[in-house]
């Protein structure tokens, strides 16, 4: 069976046959269009990272804040990784305590914040502190972003929109190096303004449609609120219908996951990475390596090219064989699993539960009561 090889046998078996591609059935149309919204922070990202290179490639910036060099310079190009990680310990358990929406939320309103701030700087101090706080509500955007779609997506998509979230990456820092480029012949300071107020763009687009953009039902379920979650389920993967044997299945493998996370008191080291009760900090981790690389990168990148030149670009390569290396002989497979199913990767089929039980105690507890919320989704 194909979609077995992508969503496991277990969800394979309940997944609805038909002939109709995605776009023609409502709710998954519905669903993978609001989930355009975590998808773009990605973007929010690679704007805002690749922004200072293609200001400082207009004079005009250079001559505004008296052409800053050598430590000024760094720190004008570190101080966004510096405010990156100056705020990560927090994001991960802000996640899990209030949820990927309002979370990402507060990194929306941050970053239109921190562009206006940066958009009306008259100081290299000024632009500093803005950068600072575009790094820490970008990474309020970034860190629930990927959690939210895996935890939301369709399970044969769920692969396909993980994937596509760092591509779009580059459309945010396409955006940056086109605008800075456009607004090279303006000759006033509105040269370098304009590209930055336009690093508001893509979190307003995502402020005007994030009232839309349903909360994880796996963050449901840990909050106990299993009707909601249920809800949600039903409406975008089932097209609302709670008795849909996959909605079915897929509650019994987050209820069951989280409740076998919860008994558990010494995850294996695989837990890190992805069990719910650990996905925000694993995550968080993960982006802290490499907002921690980055702010390394921006101080010593000039360093190197100066005194190595094109040599310098070998110790990338080496650092990227050694990574190809781990990754090929250490990493398992996680294809043709669920986000539920994954733990046994790392922990072995002994940490599953019976399905089944599970299914006769969603079915019977939660279903009225999901029935009712759909409304309200």
């Amino acid at each position: 069976m194909k979609d077995a090889d992508i969503v496991g046998q277990s969800l394979a078996e309940v997944l609805p046959q038909t002939n109709k591609y995605w776009f023609q059935q409502k709710h998954l149309l519905q669903l993978n269009l609001l989930l355009l919204v975590p998808l773009l922070s990605s973007s929010v990202a690679g704007y805002d990272g690749s922004l200072m290179n293609g200001l400082q490639s207009l004079p005009q910036w250079r001559d505004y804040f008296g052409n800053p060099v050598g430590t000024k310079l760094g720190l004008v190009n570190a101080a966004q990784s510096i405010g990156s990680v100056v705020i990560l310990p927090v994001v991960g358990w802000a996640s899990d305590r209030w949820g990927r929406r309002l979370v990402l939320l507060a990194g929306i309103i941050g970053v239109v914040l921190a562009t206006i701030i940066q958009a009306t700087s008259t100081t290299l101090a000024q632009l500093v502190v803005s950068r600072l706080i575009v790094g820490a509500a970008g990474m309020l955007v970034v860190q629930p972003a990927p959690m939210l779609i895996a935890e939301l997506a369709y399970p044969t998509h769920r692969g396909k929109y993980t994937s596509a979230f760092w591509t779009m990456y580059y459309l945010g820092a396409i955006l940056a190096s086109w605008t800075c480029f456009g607004c090279e012949s303006i000759q006033s300071s509105w040269a370098w303004r304009i590209p930055t107020i336009m690093q508001a763009a893509y979190p307003l687009i995502q402020a005007a449609f994030w009232i839309w953009v349903p909360e994880s039902p796996r963050w449901l379920v840990a909050q106990d609120r299993v009707p909601e979650a249920m809800a949600i389920l039903a409406k975008y993967h089932a097209g609302g219908d709670v008795n849909s044997p996959l909605v079915i299945r897929e509650m019994s493998e987050i209820v069951d996951a989280i409740r076998m996370e919860k008994e558990i008191e010494t995850p294996g080291w695989g837990a890190l990475i992805f069990p719910y009760s650990l996905r925000s900090k694993g995550l968080t981790c993960e982006l802290l390596s490499i907002y921690v690389s980055l702010v390394i990168a921006a101080f010593t990148n000039p360093i190197g090219l100066e005194n190595l030149g094109w040599k310098f670009y070998i110790v990338f390569c080496c650092f990227l064989v050694v990574i190809l290396a781990v990754t090929y002989f250490t990493f398992p497979e996680t294809k043709g699993h669920s986000l539920e199913e994954i733990v046994q990767i790392f922990d072995g089929p002994q940490v599953a539960r019976n399905v089944e039980e599970s299914e006769k105690e969603v079915k019977k507890g939660f279903e009225v009561e999901a029935t009712e919320k759909i409304e309200r989704v």
